[in-house]
């Protein structure tokens, strides 16, 4: 039976507005957390961004949920570092924490002041990152010289059982990619045939039998067009395609960029509309292609009416208790 998350979104709110908001959701009847993890907002209209680690912490300690966090080793983190944040939290929280792992964008890595490598470059660094954390995770003492470059590191605090490292991808070459090296497959949503066509791929690329996850963006809101320019308002920015999307640098050229997105543009890739039932139908549509876990972020920022209404109205129909 699918289970139903929430996101954390920490490019849109503090981290201490954010941690009260996810305490709520839990109450409110959410299963499942999950987090960004950015250094920037997409658009200076957002105006956030926390450190994803520091806060897990405290949402791990804050609530009884599991939590996962979508990260990028490599070039902003060391994977030796990425590994040993990991570690430790797995080993503070045993069984509730994963991680899902990305080749990243260019509007939280530059920061290094490295060159942003190509995308067949990034996969390259991220697959030997994901090796070197796991030899980590089993206790080993790492060197390695390659797209990361590691000397005789070791992690002393080690959890009993290591997090499960997520593939995160978006279209189905990535995801074949990360059928064959990943614990399991996060990606987001899109119309159900191209969402189809991303899971078989990471089934035949090696995923068969791992779990498959999904990150919904929604919009919701009484008035119809008050949800689309919500959607619009907020997560514009966040839509362009991946060969504009990962390369950007800073968030006024996002904005630069979004505006030219129409509010017709922000649809499907923001699930936009004031029926709840539309929304429970669409939920249901995902269950039925066989995701286990479906993490709901609203796009807006009325955070704490969004858990009331879709705790009270949604997810109990989702689950079938209620009407």
């Amino acid at each position: 039976m699918t289970r139903f998350g929430f996101h954390a979104s920490h490019e849109q709110f503090a981290p201490g507005e954010l941690l009260h908001i996810v305490k709520l959701a839990e109450e409110a009847g959410f299963e499942l957390g999950m987090c960004s993890d950015h250094f920037a907002p997409w658009s200076r209209r957002q105006g956030h961004s926390g450190f994803a680690w520091t806060w897990l912490g405290a949402a791990l300690e804050a609530t009884s949920l599991p939590f996962g966090v979508v990260t990028a080793p490599g070039q902003r983190y060391h994977p030796a570092i990425t590994a040993q944040a990991a570690a430790t939290v797995a080993g503070m929280f045993p069984g509730r924490f994963w991680m899902a792992v990305g080749s990243g964008q260019a509007l939280n890595e530059h920061i290094t002041g490295d060159r942003w490598p190509s995308k067949a470059e990034r996969n390259a660094r991220l697959l030997e990152s994901v090796e070197v954390m796991r030899a980590l995770f089993a206790g080993e003492t790492v060197s390695h010289d390659g797209r990361v470059r590691v000397d005789r590191a070791r992690l002393y605090s080690l959890p009993e059982e290591p997090p499960r490292i997520i593939g995160a991808a978006v279209t189905p070459q990535t995801a074949r990619w990360v059928g064959g090296w990943a614990d399991g497959l996060i990606t987001i949503n899109q119309p159900p045939e191209q969402l189809r066509e991303v899971v078989q791929a990471f089934r035949e690329g090696g995923g068969e039998g791992k779990p498959v996850s999904l990150q919904v963006h929604l919009s919701h809101h009484a008035d119809e067009d008050q949800a689309l320019s919500m959607a619009h308002d907020q997560w514009r920015c966040a839509i362009l395609g991946s060969d504009v999307g990962w390369e950007l640098q800073m968030p006024e050229d996002f904005d630069q960029v979004a505006a030219y997105v129409r509010p017709e543009d922000v649809m499907p890739h923001v699930l936009v509309s004031s029926d709840l039932e539309r929304h429970a139908e669409w939920l249901n549509e995902f269950a039925e292609l066989g995701f286990e876990e479906v993490y709901l972020h609203h796009v807006g920022e009325d955070q704490e009416w969004f858990i009331r209404v879709f705790g009270e109205e949604v997810l109990p129909t989702l689950r079938g208790d209620g009407a």
